[in-house]
């Protein structure tokens, strides 16, 4: 098949994190833009894009980019797509997407409107009056945004952050896209001892251990492309072989803790269910009064915000009882995200950098304590 275009949708803030790991896995002509990263590619792009891909929520084809002011616009823009290079006659191609400060603002309507096009292009095509879409599933997905129409062909199924380890998550679990966001940047790479000290379901702590080996966090699971007619079956295999290679063996110090022993019990099940229950350990322990496992490493975490598990207060509580817990650990870079805005005053301290990110809807400020005190102390001892 010719190249491609592809559209690879990210949460705000993580697009050129995205973008970097587009480029390490050499995939051309990559490109940045708000909320989405684009590459160039053929089926082999793909597979190792929704197979390797940590920052990224899935990967679509894009069919048609017009503009439309009028439902006959819409039509006769979808109606002179080649639909027909993608999906085959017996092909199911529900519909679904979204509007946006555009004259055409009904989903629905929308919706319709690019089926009746769809069917009528490919019924044409095919020579017949009735499509069964008995096979497999092609979900197109739309967005209308500012009367731009941008219609896609999704190759990913349910969502990249859906690694296929976490069956079961805790009242707030993080999603696993931005847990792997917020451990790339750390520069992480498996040398530190990295700590989780609210692991809940385990998410960060088994994302770190999944860059540590390498792995690649598509490994566990299906994409819907993998029923595509046109994308040969031992592509798949192929890149999975390959990512496999690839994997890091060694021995890892990274450990999760939490107050609430069932959140200890599911991070061990996960870890588990993702190949790596024996590179992480897990034990119950309060944040606030654990003693450091060692004299230096990477804490990162993602404690509760007043807003979703707890009361604002005792969050902030929390925060104060936290920072005075870590006021002497210099050997210690830390990294915490949450929704505080005054986060640094009970804290105690000022970050060294912030990044926005979002927690789903939540916008959150992630506070990287990067200064290492202790080796600067050593460096002015040695002058």
């Amino acid at each position: 098949m010719e190249e491609m275009e592809f559209s690879v949708p990210c949460l705000f803030g993580l697009e050129g994190l995205a973008g970097d790991e587009l480029r390490r896995l050499d995939i051309q002509n990559v490109r940045v833009e708000n909320g989405r990263v684009l590459f160039s590619g053929d089926e082999s792009a793909l597979a190792k894009a929704n197979i390797c891909l940590r920052t990224g929520e899935r990967v679509l084809i894009v069919l048609a980019d017009f503009t439309a002011t009028t439902f006959e616009e819409l039509f006769q823009g979808v109606y002179k797509t080649e639909l027909e290079r993608f999906i085959p006659q017996d092909g199911a191609f529900p519909v679904k997407g979204h509007c946006l400060s555009s004259t055409l603002m009904s989903v629905p309507d929308c919706q319709a409107i690019i089926k009746k096009a769809a069917s009528r292009r490919l019924g044409e095509k095919y020579g017949v009056s009735w499509l069964p879409e008995t096979g497999a599933k092609y979900q197109l997905q739309f967005s209308v945004m500012n009367d731009r129409v941008q219609l896609y062909l999704d190759t990913s199924g349910p969502g990249l952050h859906k690694r296929g380890y976490r069956a079961n998550g805790n009242d707030a679990p993080l999603r696993e896209t931005l847990a792997a966001a917020m451990v790339t940047l750390t520069r992480y790479r498996g040398r530190e001892f990295l700590w989780d000290p609210f692991c809940g379901s385990g998410t960060i702590p088994i994302e770190a251990a999944m860059i540590a080996k390498n792995k690649a966090p598509g490994a566990f699971r299906r994409f819907s492309a993998e029923a595509f007619a046109w994308i040969d079956p031992k592509i798949w295999g192929q890149v999975r072989t390959e990512a496999k290679d690839r994997e890091f063996h060694g021995n890892y110090r990274i450990m999760g803790s939490d107050n609430d022993p069932k959140c200890v019990s599911l991070s061990m099940a996960n870890a588990r269910k993702a190949g790596l229950g024996d590179l992480i350990d897990f034990r119950d322990g309060d944040a606030t009064k654990m003693s450091l496992p060692c004299d230096e490493g990477i804490l990162i975490c993602n404690p509760p915000y007043g807003q979703r598990m707890m009361e604002q207060k005792s969050a902030q509580r929390l925060y104060a009882d936290l920072g005075r817990h870590l006021k002497f650990a210099d050997g210690w870079k830390k990294y915490v995200i949450t929704s505080e805005p005054e986060f640094e005053h009970y804290f105690g301290k000022r970050a060294d950098k912030k990044r926005k990110l979002y927690n789903g809807m939540i916008k959150c400020d992630y506070y990287m304590y990067t200064d290492n005190s202790r080796k600067n102390q050593k460096r002015d001892d040695k002058k």
